[in-house]
């Protein structure tokens, strides 16, 4: 109960964790399951229909469910402390957030059991989306799902965007918060803005599909083209939201193991501005062959290469922040470090691929399949690995095994390139992405054999970092306030795991690295902004989980409402929108329950202060 009703930052990170940790699970499997049945020609392990399920929840799940709850995850547990604040700004909004992404995620991947998950990619591209094409119940649970979990993340979004603009400790000035809470705050602005625009083509989407609408319908006079538009202007942005956070965590990570400030910050916080900022500029340079023209494509190419810029200004810092340094390779830092080259990777071939007349001839092949994995794979996935490492006895107590890690970062670092490097060849060679089999004799054989061999390394790193976690957990809770003993930031001033209410007194912060600033004067504590006194916390509510669980009737209920259930007590329910009446009601009432309920939390006197408040996990 203490879980279904927290409203605990900490503790919502954690859930996050678990959760966005299963659909990366589940998601990794669906992986598995499309390379085994491509690593050799005219093969039959699965149909050619379900290999379309497999790729489009492979897609759907690793991207909204898996990536985002873990940068998610991450962003709760560590940005109240990093800027001192002992709470998000609005704490039942946060568990809002988490419940509702995870009930959009649960009602998505009930669609394997309901008669047959989406088929139509990732994108969901129009027409191959609308009811012409896709006659089963599957795209409706893309539809609805992805809507409940876009709820979550947004409110997430703004949340923090609060919690980072008035919650920050006195003396945290802009120019002095550490780099991964500026790129939680970038991303923040980043859903704000592109998440509305999945909301109106999801919303567009389902009027098409439940109520005939016909937004993207071509055969009624609907545009196609249209949905590609408002879902790229979402879906570009994303891809920053998604590679943000994990930008921030390898600028703590490499600092820390470099005993060294982070080279050229304030450089690094407009870098990262200019990234947000441009990404929204580039959205149709995944639709070059379209027919935009040559105008809106000379303009998208230009733009999306811009962005090279301040990416590259990100990578010189992080190496020259190396450079001099007494470096410790911890497994955290080994993520950290093979990011930098991984990610240039990535961000080499997505410059080939910004060159119009050259995208002519890499698109829909598996040079672009190549492109996007060495960018989320080998950027966000590393990036989210190295910040578990580095920030898991912060958030545990406990301490992950080093010898365990080292070996997880191998096999699946090795296994990644194996999987996805030689994909680039595959693409040049002329195989097209999200074909189900090809044929004995055009040269893809070997290559999709090691592609096959590596994904299989990369489950086996990802097993390894299962069972380190289940090792470590059977540990004693010892890790202390600075495990690393070299912590630069307000995180590594408290107990690990965090107490409750965070910090005793909320500190004075007198610079960058503010931790790493006291040190350097011989303290070995921050100097407190304010004398101990009583301190307010939010009450616990199970109204965000009953909330959820309404929107997830209410989904199920509008999706069944067109069939031919005869004349039963069913029929009648489902026929006239009963249950999805019935699912609305329920979160609506909580809302009620919640605007006429008064609650006030509840204040842990000072004399309370000293016991043992850390949070249980």
């Amino acid at each position: 109960m203490d879980w279904l009703t927290t409203v605990d930052h900490k503790k919502i990170g954690i859930l996050y964790l678990l959760a966005g940790g299963f659909f990366f699970l589940v998601g990794g499997l669906e992986a598995l399951l499309i390379r085994i049945q491509l690593w050799k020609p005219l093969n039959d392990f699965v149909a050619a229909h379900t290999f379309n399920e497999l790729l489009t929840m492979h897609g759907t799940t690793m991207i909204f469910l898996a990536a985002m709850p873990m940068i998610f995850a991450l962003m709760n547990a560590i940005v109240p402390l990093q800027i001192g604040a002992r709470d998000v700004a609005f704490p039942f909004v946060n568990a809002i957030g988490f419940w509702t992404f995870f009930a959009g995620g649960v009602l998505l991947n009930v669609s394997w059991f309901a008669g047959g998950a989406p088929d139509a990619g990732w994108t969901a591209y129009a027409p191959l989306s609308t009811p012409t094409y896709s006659t089963t119940h599957g795209l409706d649970y893309y539809v609805i799902g992805l809507q409940i979990a876009g709820i979550g993340t947004l409110v997430g979004g703004i949340n923090f965007l609060v919690t980072i603009i008035n919650m920050r400790a006195p003396g945290m000035s802009f120019m002095r918060m550490p780099m991964f809470t500026w790129t939680s705050f970038i991303t923040s602005a980043l859903i704000l803005f592109a998440f509305p625009a999945l909301a109106v083509g999801l919303a567009a989407m389902m009027f098409d599909r439940l109520f005939s609408g016909n937004f993207f319908e071509p055969t009624n006079g609907g545009n196609a083209v249209l949905w590609e538009h408002i879902f790229w202007i979402f879906g570009h942005p994303e891809v920053y939201i998604l590679i943000l956070p994990a930008f921030g965590v390898i600028s703590e990570v490499i600092s820390t193991f470099s005993r060294k400030r982070l080279f050229g910050y304030s450089s690094m916080v407009f870098a990262t501005v200019l990234i947000g900022f441009l990404g929204f500029m580039v959205w149709a340079h995944h639709m070059f062959t379209t027919g935009l023209g040559p105008v809106a494509n000379a303009l998208f190419s230009i733009a999306t290469m811009l962005i090279a810029v301040p990416t590259g200004i990100k990578i010189f810092n992080w190496l020259f922040t190396m450079w001099g340094g007494s470096i410790r390779f911890t497994t955290a830092n080994l993520f950290a470090i093979g990011f930098v080259p991984t990610f240039v990777m990535g961000g080499v071939t997505g410059v080939m691929l910004a060159a119009a007349p050259a995208d002519f001839q890499y698109h829909d092949s598996y040079f672009v399949v190549a492109h996007f994995h060495y960018v989320i794979v080998g950027g966000l996935i590393l990036g989210v690995f190295a910040g578990l490492f580095y920030w898991w006895p912060k958030m545990f107590g406990r301490m992950l095994d080093e010898t365990l890690g080292k070996f997880c970062f191998w096999t699946f670092y090795i296994g990644f390139h194996l999987t996805f490097f030689v994909q680039h060849f595959l693409g040049l060679m002329g195989m097209p992405r999200r074909v189900w089999t090809y044929l004995d004799g055009l040269g893809f054989n070997n290559l999709n054999l090691i592609s096959t061999i590596g994904a299989i390394l990369m489950g086996i790193g990802t097993i390894a970092f299962l069972l380190n976690v289940v090792i470590t957990a059977l540990k004693p809770k010892n890790a202390s306030n600075d495990p690393w003993e070299d912590g630069r930031t307000l995180e590594w001033t408290i107990s690990s795991p965090a107490p409750e209410y965070n910090f005793l007194q909320t500190p004075l912060v007198r610079g960058y690295d503010a931790f790493w600033k006291e040190k350097m004067e011989g303290k070995k504590a921050m100097v407190p902004a304010e004398p101990i006194g009583p301190i307010h916390m939010p009450s616990p509510s199970i109204l965000p989980f009953v909330m959820s669980v309404g929107l997830f009737i209410a989904g199920l209920g509008f999706m069944y409402a067109k069939g031919d259930y005869g004349t039963g007590i069913w029929a009648s329910i489902l026929n006239n929108h009963i249950l999805a009446i019935f699912g609305l009601a329920i979160t609506l009432g909580c809302m009620f329950l919640r605007s006429v309920y008064d609650d006030h939390g509840f204040h842990i006197e000072p004399d309370e202060l000293h016991g043992d408040k850390g949070v249980k996990a």
